[in-house]
């Protein structure tokens, strides 16, 4: 049953456009930064054979379109009402939850498979061929993935506590937003003293700069992994609060409260 709701939400991205822009814009923005607009990011201009400002301007791409995927996965349920028959399924709160996570993932991992093709061209490129950081550059795309799984995590927790769709993805874009810069920022002031390192450790941008060093640090993987584990059972939460109101308006209407 699980599967089928993946399968489901899968259909679903792709039948309304939305995969498929996701994966255009992504593409695109970063494309045209990359190897058209005469900027910093351009990596011809800058001369050296690396993806380093790919996975510069990734994130900040992906704080835009992540919650353009996931502000309907459950405002539309709720906002249509078919929410109430998805929860009446035998399938539990977690299977529904785990499906529409994993189909915004695969979304994500979909949007970047194509940008092998600039990993590809930055080795040619490179004097002598083959010259750059592949160590650095895997790294980089598993912190990528990791990060973009995260955002999907807040999206969809979001998601489930508004039945507006705006609202979903202007509260994703402003969590997701703090949860990667804003402990940097606050770390910076140095207000904190000693407890800035840690506070700099409960952000996103630490983790990924970390991973993209190349070298794939177990609290780097368990970080990213208890941040998405956090906002799932958040959106549990949120599922269940539901049936529970659901429950008690039963009960006082039988009782007649």
């Amino acid at each position: 049953m699980m599967f089928t709701l993946y399968r489901k939400e899968i259909f679903s991205f792709l039948n309304s456009l939305i995969g498929y822009l996701a994966i255009i814009v992504f593409l695109l923005i970063n494309g045209l930064f990359l190897w058209v607009f005469p900027l910093g990011f351009n990596i011809i201009e800058n001369g050296y054979a690396s993806l380093d400002n790919l996975f510069m301007l990734a994130p900040f791409v992906f704080l835009f379109l992540i919650p353009a995927i996931t502000m309907r996965t459950f405002a539309d349920e709720k906002k249509s009402g078919t929410i109430e028959m998805l929860l009446t399924k035998p399938i539990t709160d977690l299977q529904i939850i785990m499906a529409k996570y994993l189909a915004g993932v695969t979304l994500v991992f979909f949007s970047l498979l194509p940008t092998l093709v600039y990993a590809l061209s930055v080795y040619l490129l490179g004097l002598p061929k083959g010259n750059m950081d592949m160590g650095g550059m895997w790294g980089s795309y598993l912190g990528l993935l990791f990060l973009a799984s995260a955002f999907v995590a807040i999206g969809l927790f979001v998601s489930s506590i508004t039945d507006n769709q705006i609202i979903a993805f202007i509260l994703a874009l402003v969590l997701s937003g703090f949860a990667y810069t804003g402990f940097d920022f606050i770390s910076g002031l140095a207000l904190f003293g000693k407890a800035d390192l840690f506070i700099l450790s409960l952000g996103i941008q630490a983790h990924y700069a970390s991973m993209s060093r190349g070298v794939i640090d177990t609290r780097d993987v368990i970080y990213f992994l208890s941040l998405i584990i956090i906002f799932v059972l958040l959106t549990k939460i949120v599922l269940e609060s539901r049936k529970w109101e659901k429950e008690e308006k039963k009960t006082k209407k039988i009782t007649g409260n």
